[in-house]
């Protein structure tokens, strides 16, 4: 199963009142593992960018003013999700500035439907926690030292580890062995019976055997089992 999980930065919280998208981070999980695959980019939002927007991700308008528009990189974008689920934490805000920006251009929306929202897991599952990622990093003990600020990328590995929490999904490794491995190891564990050597003679006598013998031939005749064809 492939999943993809990603996030956003922004230039504000909004994008009905004209706030834009300036990074994109994804990461791609199969069968619940990271693959290794990743997609980032920065973008130029065409506007400024708050200063109190600057303090979460540390982008300006400067620095974005020659990277790419999201008009340039959509079709890559959309060839990465492909149709797969898509993990978000707080699933709802990017996929509305996704949205957007899919508006903007013409091509259709994503539907939320298709998210996995890693905080409503977390709410099933930690009722009464607090569901930041910050405080959810914590929690789990991953590793936030390369987290001065906020970063697509950066988050949408944080969140893959999140979610591979969430789900159970670090504990892939402590599956039981197939069933044929588990058997050959029960049987080389399980003692054999001992043979004896030679077998015990029998504890009934020759004429018990006869006086058998002569009871089943008068009480069952031709009916016993053995001689029915």
């Amino acid at each position: 199963m492939r999943e993809i999980v990603f996030d956003t930065e922004t230039t504000g919280f909004e994008p009905g009142d004209g706030h834009r998208i300036v990074e994109i981070g994804c990461v791609e999980l199969m069968d619940h593992f990271p693959t290794g695959r990743t997609l980032q980019f920065y973008l130029n939002p065409e506007r400024d960018v708050p200063i109190e927007s600057q303090r979460v991700h540390g982008l300006s308008a400067e620095f974005l003013a020659d990277k790419a528009l999201f008009a340039h990189v959509a079709e890559e974008f959309l060839e990465f999700l492909g149709d797969d689920p898509l993990v978000i934490h707080n699933a709802s805000f990017d996929i509305k500035f996704i949205n957007a920006e899919l508006k903007r251009i013409g091509k259709p929306p994503i539907p939320l439907a298709r998210t996995v929202d890693t905080i409503e897991i977390a709410k099933r599952k930690i009722p009464g926690a607090r569901y930041s990622l910050d405080e959810l990093c914590k929690r789990f003990g991953v590793d936030l030292s390369a987290r001065s600020k906020h970063g697509a990328l950066l988050d949408a590995q944080l969140t893959a580890e999140i979610y591979l929490e969430l789900i159970g999904g670090r504990q892939k490794g402590l599956m039981l062995a197939p069933v044929e491995i588990a058997a050959a190891q029960n049987a080389q564990a399980r003692p054999t019976a001992r043979q004896r050597p030679n077998a015990l003679p029998p504890r009934i006598t020759e004429a018990e055997q006869a006086a058998h013998a002569a009871f089943v031939a008068k009480e069952l005749g031709d009916k016993t089992l053995w001689k029915i064809s």
